[in-house]
């Protein structure tokens, strides 16, 4: 009878389409079964690791940066989930805040493979060969900002001094913190890194960016009514989680390789890594009607 019920089901379900449920029914006849290797398509993803040495050391930082970008994927599933959702119930947002906590604590501690998981000579011979690319050029990074916060606050206070009175959109495109890493405002001077980035992504951002106005984390949890303490504590949490302990753990793996002998290596993508990496540099808060003037001043210390 179970069998019987489900059968219906389904026939209502293809019915419901305009469809004729027998012919889906008879391709359920000649399916395969699912397995574990084709559902997470495990032969592909084993064959993504692309390097350009010998270095085997090299397939494990590719690895490691594709880990982070498949967790910066879940990072915005979760985000872009509160961002359109309408009404949801503060345990809906402590469930996803929880989630994007425990998604950028797996971050921090996975710098243990960047820091101490990688020969320090091979991988100061290998990274040569990825010039100009550069971490900073993660699309999804970015995207993740632009969903979590208005663009005002992705505009450090090098940046807001030189905003006009009325700023629009592109104004706050053209002092993002991030763009001072690879552009100099006294010449003008674009780099390689930063140029190649904009030309693929910048519109891609600024079409986010319209969508995302007035639906933004920052901006939906203003629009609540009375929003717990919890609450407020959990976005906090999120906050420091992201934007400062995150890049604190990146600036010390930069140091062990780039300058944990006195060389000061350049990074690959040219900037001054240790300025445009610290929290202090980068000022970026999602959340900074929650931080009080002391916090805010200290930030990232």
């Amino acid at each position: 009878m179970a069998n019987d019920g489900i059968i219906t089901e389904l026939e209502k379900k293809y019915l419901n389409l305009g469809e004729n449920p027998d012919n889906y029914l008879k391709g359920l006849l000649q399916a395969k079964p699912i397995n574990y290797w084709d559902y997470i398509q495990v032969d592909t993803l084993l064959t993504l690791q692309k390097t350009r040495t010998d270095f085997e050391d090299e397939k494990i930082f590719v690895m490691y940066h594709q880990i982070t970008e498949l967790v910066l994927k879940m990072m915005i599933l979760e985000i872009s989930q509160l961002s359109e959702g309408e009404n949801l119930s503060e345990k809906i947002w402590i469930d996803k805040l929880d989630r994007l906590k425990r998604y950028t604590r797996m971050l921090i501690t996975s710098f243990d493979i960047m820091k101490d998981g990688m020969s320090h000579e091979d991988y100061n011979i290998f990274r040569a060969t990825l010039t100009p690319a550069s971490g900073f050029q993660s699309a999804q990074f970015r995207i993740l900002e632009i969903y979590c916060t208005k663009l005002e606050n992705l505009v450090n206070s090098y940046g807001q001094k030189r905003l006009p009175e009325n700023p629009t959109m592109d104004d706050y495109f053209e002092q993002l913190y991030w763009k001072d890493a690879g552009y100099n405002r006294k010449t003008g001077k674009i780099s390689l890194t930063l140029k190649q980035f904009m030309d693929k992504y910048e519109e891609d951002f600024k079409q986010l960016a319209r969508k995302l106005n007035g639906k933004t984390l920052e901006e939906r949890v203003m629009q609540m009514e009375n929003p717990s303490d919890e609450l407020k504590e959990k976005l906090k949490q999120f906050d420091h989680f992201y934007n400062v302990a995150w890049p604190m753990v990146h600036l010390d793996t930069a140091n062990h390789y780039l300058n944990s002998k006195g060389e000061n290596k350049a990074a690959t993508g040219g900037s001054e890594w240790q300025k445009y990496l610290h929290p202090k540099f980068q000022q970026r808060k999602f959340f900074p009607e929650l931080w009080t003037a002391s916090e805010k001043e200290n930030w990232g210390e």
